[in-house]
């Protein structure tokens, strides 16, 4: 019996196994891994790239992906030329990533005009309290009604002391015949709003009661295709307002899908692709979770503002922008930390009644500053380090958090008096005074005294971190982090060496920094050629840039990150995600990429448009050379050429031959073209970079 054309999507299982256990295998091999430091490992000589392959190595490293024929660009443009551009983002024109963005507009909005768009539990509670007011503006005030009216059906299922309302419990069926009836009714208010002109259906929902709003927009009372048809005509504030009556009483959720979606947007779109690439490593390395309390309403303000502002600018001010940020007070808890014998614990030096309470000191981080975010874990530093730079960030903290307030530092929660720290004295004025390692002074020697905090305290906190942003030790550890992200998972010692020096001497000028990395002979050698693994964000934005398509469904671009367990702005640790071979390769991962490489190119992928015939087409006018073969032969190397840049391995191109074999004999060109590109997005050659 032969084989359907259904076939030609779902190859036989052995297919993505092969491919994925050949991927595997081909990692192993060709991408670098740590090895035991030993003094009798001679160098290896380095043999430089090609020039071509200099610019591949740059696109491949500097970019979130080349795209078809922009190796040729920068040839023609020169790469140091392309460089001095990208190292002015502000001058770079981004008009088809600023439309994209126009579908999103909470990520250009301020912590304080986002929580109005998709407000939370407490701005909701405020109204209903009668301590704050609702918004004047139409579609907000209807997100508040709507929002309210819920709430006031949960307190009214409560009693006065809290306790829950003894009242029955509906039984599954008798829930599942409301939600029929739901369904109904929001079915029956669609077809109204449907037969109007698309710009009076919002008016129209404005209008309807509370009751109908909420039915409307309640989750699964529309068909998916009736939902659709709404936003397809709706504006972005009308499409975020809908959104934000759905649900439960909190929205705020809402924000950080849009911005998962901006990041996924910007990592396939924007012409400012050196900037998009250091935003995402420096998010990293300043990691922060953003569903933890208030950072759902912080985090967009913090990759905006605080990391991409300063992402091609100076690790001091980098790192004091991520200090004094309400995301990383928030979710390091540096904003609960107060000091011991400070005001705010009942503590007056003037009045010798005044009893001490027992609030105390947070450190985590003053921890996590030194141990992630500057000298590392072998910096040099102790435990009464970490406590002392608790106590002198004491104060730290965030105005009104719940109503998307900034930095404010609190003197009276401030820890007063010089500390000892790190081998320094620094005074509440941030005067530094280096201590003679022959003359040491005990930390029981710094009483507190008769000290006390006032707003010139902040210095003392400016000081510590100046110290840790000139610190050796941390030209060292962020080398070490920058060789290993766009060098090698075992970054080459010389070079660490090197740009540790250059750290030195510029005073952490990140474009220094990179630049000598980039003309690194290191940088621009075969061994370390084609060696990086893409994590899942890499893949999925290398595959659109790779085949030039437009990304139409970011939404479901942001579910498929989810799937392949790298969701944006939730990595939980503070260390963020690792970024090396090892965390992201395994079975399961790789067949996810084969499984996606699959379902894009043969449309299945979330109604994503995939057009393989134009990128063939492109590919081919874009060749630096004349083709040669025919066929299936030729479109291969068109692609391989287009997609990947660099030499593919025999094995990759066995396994994908025997993969065309087996197609079914209806197969369309269309069909193979589409089965071809999903094999080279699949190949152990696209997920290195």
């Amino acid at each position: 019996m032969p084989r359907t054309r259904h076939a030609v999507y779902f190859v036989p299982i052995f297919a993505p196994l092969c491919l994925a256990s050949l991927l595997s295998a081909q990692i192993q091999s060709h991408a670098s891994k740590p090895h035991p430091a030993s003094k009798s490992v001679k160098p290896v000589a380095l043999v430089p790239l090609s020039p071509r392959e200099r610019v591949v190595q740059l696109l491949d490293r500097f970019t979130f992906g080349p795209t078809p024929g922009q190796v040729d660009q920068v040839i023609a443009q020169g790469s140091d030329a392309w460089l001095a551009q990208q190292m002015q983002p502000g001058s770079i024109p981004d008009p088809i990533l600023a439309r994209k963005l126009g579908d999103l507009p909470t990520v250009g909005m301020s912590t304080q005009q986002a929580m109005t768009v998709f407000p939370d539990r407490p701005q909701i509670s405020a109204v209903a309290n009668e301590t704050s007011e609702p918004p004047t503006d139409p579609l907000l005030h209807a997100v508040f009604d709507v929002q309210y009216t819920k709430l006031m059906k949960e307190r009214d299922k409560k009693k006065p002391d809290g306790t829950t309302v003894s009242v029955a419990e509906p039984t599954d069926a008798e829930k599942a015949a409301q939600k029929k009836l739901d369904q109904e009714k929001a079915s029956r208010l669609f077809g109204d709003l449907i037969s109007l002109p698309k710009e009076q259906r919002m008016k129209a929902i404005l209008a309807l009661p509370v009751e109908d709003q909420i039915v409307l927009t309640g989750n699964g009372n529309l068909k998916d295709q009736q939902r659709n048809l709404l936003f397809a005509d709706f504006n972005p504030r009308e499409r975020d307002a809908f959104i934000a009556m759905s649900g439960q009483v909190s929205s705020s959720g809402n924000l950080l899908n849009e911005l998962t979606q901006a990041r996924v947007a910007r990592d396939i779109l924007t012409e400012r692709q050196l900037e998009a690439v250091m935003t995402a490593f420096w998010f990293n390395h300043f990691n922060i979770y953003a569903p933890k309390d208030s950072d759902q309403w912080y985090t967009t303000s913090y990759e905006r503002d605080v990391i991409r502002r300063n992402a091609l600018g100076n690790f001091r001010d980098l790192l004091l922008a991520t200090a004094q940020s309400p995301a990383m007070m928030v979710y390091l808890d540096n904003w609960l930390s107060i000091g011991p014998d400070s005001l705010a614990n009942g503590v007056n030096p003037q009045n010798p009644k005044s009893k001490k309470g027992n609030k105390g000191l947070n450190e985590n981080y003053g921890r996590e500053v030194m141990e992630l975010h500057t000298v590392g874990v072998n910096g040099g530093y102790t435990q009464a380090d970490v406590t002392s730079l608790a106590a002198i960030l004491t104060g730290w903290g965030i105005d009104q958090p719940n109503n998307g307030g900034g930095f404010q530092f609190d003197y009276k929660r401030h820890e007063p008096g010089s500390k000892l720290w790190f081998g320094y004295v620094i005074d509440d004025k941030g005067n530094v005074t280096k201590i003679d390692p022959g003359k040491p002074i005990s930390a029981a020697s710094l009483t507190v005294g008769n000290a006390v905090a006032t707003p010139e305290s902040v210095k003392q906190g400016i000081a510590a971190l100046n110290i840790l942003a000139n610190a050796p030790q941390t030209a060292r550890f962020i080398s070490t982090e920058l060789a290993q992200y766009f060098v090698a998972d075992d970054p080459p010692p010389a070079l660490v060496d090197r740009l540790s020096q250059v750290f030195i001497d510029s005073h952490g000028d990140i474009k220094t920094i990179l630049r000598a990395l980039i003309t690194s002979p290191e940088f621009n050698s075969r061994q370390y050629f084609h060696t990086k693994v893409k994590t899942p964000e890499e893949f999925i934005a290398s595959a659109f840039r790779a085949t030039a398509t437009d990304p139409q469904n970011l939404g479901a671009l942001a579910n498929q990150l989810n799937t392949m367990g790298m969701p944006l702005f939730r990595a939980l640790p503070p260390t963020g995600y690792y970024l090396t071979a090892d965390r992201w390769m395994n079975s399961t991962a790789l067949v996810d990429r084969l499984n996606f490489a699959y379902q894009l190119t043969n449309g299945k992928f979330a109604n994503q448009k995939f057009d393989a015939p134009k990128l063939v087409a492109s590919g081919l006018i874009a060749l630096p050379h004349t083709p040669t073969g025919t066929g299936a032969d030729l479109t291969l190397h068109v692609l391989e050429e287009t997609m990947i840049g660099a030499p593919v391995s025999t094995q990759t191109n066995v396994l994908i031959d025997k993969q065309l074999a087996q197609q079914p004999a209806n197969a369309t060109p269309t069909d193979t073209l589409n089965l071809l590109t999903a094999l080279v997005l699949g190949s152990p050659d696209f997920q290195l970079r």
